[in-house]
């Protein structure tokens, strides 16, 4: 079970952040990976962490920022969820979180500046590839001299 509610009602009560100011980032199973979508308010989803925050407040209305992982049976897994959502996401999919994050971000800040609907839409465009790691640096070599 989630408790995450207890803590986001801490910090709402101790800052005096009204429901509608929060914005909560979590896992999606009913997102494929690399998609990422913004909404306010909603249901739980069976997601126990919402169903928690949303006891805790007494109110669903706080904006969510939905990540996705893609749900083990589309991908004809036979893990159970709690274990699926727990596990490490392999490198290619860790690329396609990060990346969804990011976007996440860019969205987000939209969302502050009060550009609610330019910060939805964001998201509903296409994702693009997550780029490949840059590689390490390396300590620059001397050439040998030329002897022409």
């Amino acid at each position: 079970m989630n408790l995450s509610g207890r803590a986001v009602q801490a910090v709402c009560h101790f800052y005096k952040i009204a429901v509608d100011e929060i914005i909560v980032a979590h896992d999606e199973l009913d997102l494929p990976i690399n998609e990422i979508k913004l909404k306010k308010g909603g249901g739980h989803a069976g997601h126990n962490g919402l169903r928690d925050i949303t006891a805790a407040l007494a109110s669903p209305e706080f904006w969510r920022l939905r990540i996705g992982i893609d749900h083990p049976r589309k991908r004809n897994m036979v893990q159970p969820v709690a274990d699926y959502v727990l596990h490490r996401p392999n490198s290619e999919e860790a690329a396609q979180i990060l990346n969804s994050i990011d976007r996440g971000v860019e969205a987000i800040a939209k969302l502050l500046i009060g550009e609610k609907q330019e910060a939805i839409a964001t998201l509903k465009a296409p994702a693009p590839a997550p780029t490949a790691a840059p590689a390490p640096a390396t300590a620059p070599t001397k050439e040998a001299p030329h002897n022409d």
